[in-house]
């Protein structure tokens, strides 16, 4: 989630303890369990000792299809190095339903940044509560928790993954944090916290699908991998949600092709803006994207009536004053964020439909707090604290971090430091050997058509581009209205819960 952060620098488990089980009463859901084990950190103190024992509740998940009894786990799984010492616990939530049907599926979800906990997905998305930020849909301050009727744990079983440095998972020291700020690193120590989990709960029979948010989306596809590679086990399919899949197309704002690719998304937010938002209008802009806008940046500056014509139909398409889209030849990347709702607003990259007075209008760059990421979503960290403590019984001493901006300032990306390397980043062909070599493999790429931070136009490459023997019936994009969250849009969600239901329906029929 805190994606955000990177582009704008170039522009966010070999042990579970056993429990024991203690039962109380309490609640309207019937009864809650807390498991509790010893802490042997707790005895020798340090950061772990902050990090409460497994817990262990009853709910019930009410939907129009009827009552669903689960059981939610709020709980750690330990990583242990070569020498026997623990190097991290990473937190986790998980979701089970009571009573199971043979081939239930796992999902394993986690967000992005680098940095960035699980509360997006959990509290925005997938589980069985969903947090409201008031009629306007934008207001933080006072956040409600209600019931999600749209919770994917109707049709499947959900353990929501912290990775390490985010929400409750922490690493053993700051030196122990290094070896798991990197790709390759992050990918392994995820995948065996997997692992760990399927055999301690004897889950190896399920299908098991993975959800990743923004760069959870790659980082989806370098798990599975993994998962693969390094545990001996095979996954099921992935879910990416507005997906860093190609970081060549979205770090180089003067290229052609990454700027042909990202503005279907600002006509789309351009669109929303002025309330005209038709399949058919946007479709009119993705052939002008990809035809005459991708075929003119490409070749030499136009001058006389060709310039004319080109810059005005940018300016039409986008809202951006024609004299700025002139003075950049047409490559708005870099300016639509202070230029597209008028003078002295400022659009997010997350949705560039939303707009918020600019707090440095004298400045020709922007400086502005990103007003999604930085704004009301905010609010996630404090309202999942919250809820793990009062509804899940797991009270930590720690604070949640919601956004580790360390954890990205730190990571690694193909083994150094930087923008320069992240414009490297690929899972394009984990994908393709992902679909190659597992015949059931089944991918789904889900964008909110006015992201323009990981707009749908740089997914939709990457799906075209596939072998056709590889993609047919088995990859997929999926579009909304709304940005990189749009799930926080009922109808969006609503929309995405039903896809994604009918993707998990046709993979085990497959």
């Amino acid at each position: 989630m805190s994606f955000h952060k990177t582009i704008a620098s170039f522009a966010v488990l070999l042990a579970l303890s056993a429990p024991a089980v203690a039962q109380q009463r309490g609640g309207d859901e019937g009864r809650e369990r807390q498991r509790q084990q010893p802490s042997e950190q707790a005895a020798s103190g340090g950061l772990f000792s902050l990090i409460p024992a497994d817990s262990a509740t009853d709910h019930v998940f009410r939907s129009q299809s009827g009552d669903m009894p689960y059981t939610a786990t709020a709980g750690t799984l330990d990583l242990f190095g070569q020498d026997g010492n623990r190097t991290a616990k990473i937190f986790y939530t998980a979701y089970i339903a009571k009573e199971r049907k043979p081939g239930r599926p796992l999902t394993f979800a986690f967000n992005g940044g680098p940095g960035a906990a699980s509360a997006y997905l959990h509290l925005g998305l997938v589980g069985p509560k969903i947090l409201e930020f008031g009629a306007s849909g934008d207001n933080g301050t006072m956040p409600v928790l209600k019931d999600n009727p749209e919770s994917w744990l109707a049709f499947t079983d959900l353990i929501l993954i912290d990775p390490v440095g985010t929400g409750w998972s922490r690493a053993a020291s700051n030196d122990a944090a290094a070896s798991f700020y990197g790709v390759r690193q992050d990918a392994e120590s995820l995948a065996k916290a997997i692992a760990l989990y399927v055999q301690k709960n004897n889950r190896l029979d399920a299908p098991k699908y993975l959800l990743g948010e923004s760069y959870g989306g790659f980082r989806a596809a370098k798990v599975a991998v993994s998962m693969k590679n390094t545990q001996g086990m095979i996954p099921s399919g992935i879910i990416m949600l507005s997906p860093l899949v190609e970081g060549k197309f979205l770090a180089n704002s003067d290229d052609p092709v990454s700027a042909a690719l990202q503005f279907s998304s600002l006509a789309a937010a351009e669109l929303e803006r002025r309330n005209a938002f038709t399949p058919e209008k946007l479709a009119e802009a993705e052939r002008f994207a990809m035809t005459d806008y991708l075929t003119t940046l490409a070749g030499p500056s136009p001058a006389g009536q060709a310039a004319e014509g080109f810059y005005t139909r940018i300016s039409e398409l986008t809202g951006i004053p024609k004299d700025v889209v002139a003075r950049t030849r047409g490559f708005v990347g870099d300016v639509y964020a202070k230029q597209m709702a008028g003078k002295g607003r400022v659009v997010s990259p997350y949705d560039a439909s939303y707009s918020v007075p600019d707090a440095y209008p004298e400045d020709a760059f922007n400086r502005n707090d990103d007003p999604i990421l930085e704004g009301y979503t905010r609010a996630y960290g404090a309202a999942f604290a919250a809820y793990a403590r009062n509804e899940l019984k797991f009270s930590s001493d720690m604070t949640y971090s919601l956004l580790n901006e360390e954890v990205n300032r730190r990571w690694e990306w193909n083994g150094s430091r930087g923008g320069d390397s992240r414009a490297l980043a690929s899972a394009s062909t984990d994908i393709r050997d992902l679909l190659s070599v597992i015949p059931a493999f089944q991918l789904m790429i889900a964008h909110g058509y006015s992201d323009a931070l990981t707009p749908y136009g740089a997914s939709r490459y990457v799906i075209d581009h596939l072998p056709p023997e590889l993609a047919a019936g088995r990859a997929e994009l999926k579009t909304y209205r709304g940005g990189h969250m749009f799930y926080t849009r009922p109808e969006s969600r609503q929309g995405f819960a039903a896809d994604v239901k009918a993707f998990y329906e046709k993979s085990v029929a497959d």
